[in-house]
């Protein structure tokens, strides 16, 4: 019996040892982060751009200003110049991932899963790039619409609307000394009509 006792403590002792290790193997296996994987942006505006110009279709470019819309039809060559502001920095999953988070939802009003990124660290004062938001159709499994945001100083914006396959806007939005913003001018660029 004396020999018992320290026998069945041992064993007793070794069995709670390994089964807690197990236990903190498994919380560490849930409490890992998962890795970001944004959506390409940069090469989804690319990709537009460069099918645009293969259709040869000279989009329609409006611009308003203070509720007067002239247009003009942009010539292909102009194209990219048009939307530039918005092909820099590169957004894909490896440069911009330590500055942004990536928040998704199934937005049942749009019908569209929503990819929102927002700053995960205060960004640098010459990074302009602010927001951005990706609108996936969740049937379909195709982009709706992208929407960008870049603060260009601090008292002007950028706001960039993009529809797939149909039409961009930009929206330059100015904010006064009071802190009242307006928008300043807005050029849509229209292609298929």
């Amino acid at each position: 019996m004396k020999m018992t006792l320290p026998l069945f403590t041992g064993i007793l002792l070794l069995f709670s040892c390994t089964h807690s290790e197990k236990k903190n193997d498994m919380v560490q296996e849930k409490t890992l982060p998962q890795k970001q994987h944004f959506f390409p942006v940069s090469s989804y505006l690319k990709g537009e751009l460069y099918t645009i110009k293969n259709k040869g279709i000279n989009p329609l470019k409006y611009t308003t200003i203070n509720n007067h819309t002239d247009s003009v039809w942009l010539k292909i060559e102009d194209l990219d110049a048009a939307v530039q502001e918005f092909l820099q920095p590169e957004i894909d999953s490896v440069n911009l991932i330590t500055l942004f988070t990536e928040k998704s939802f199934l937005d049942q009003t749009l019908n569209a899963i929503t990819l929102t990124y927002d700053p995960a660290v205060p960004l640098p004062d010459t990074f302009k790039l602010k927001h951005w938001d990706v609108y996936i159709d969740p049937d379909l499994n195709t982009v709706k619409r992208i929407y960008m945001v870049k603060e260009m100083s601090k008292t002007s914006l950028l706001q960039l609307t993009w529809v797939n396959n149909r039409w961009c806007k930009i929206t330059y939005i100015v904010t006064d000394e009071k802190g009242v913003s307006t928008i300043e001018k807005e050029e849509k660029l229209v292609w298929d009509f």
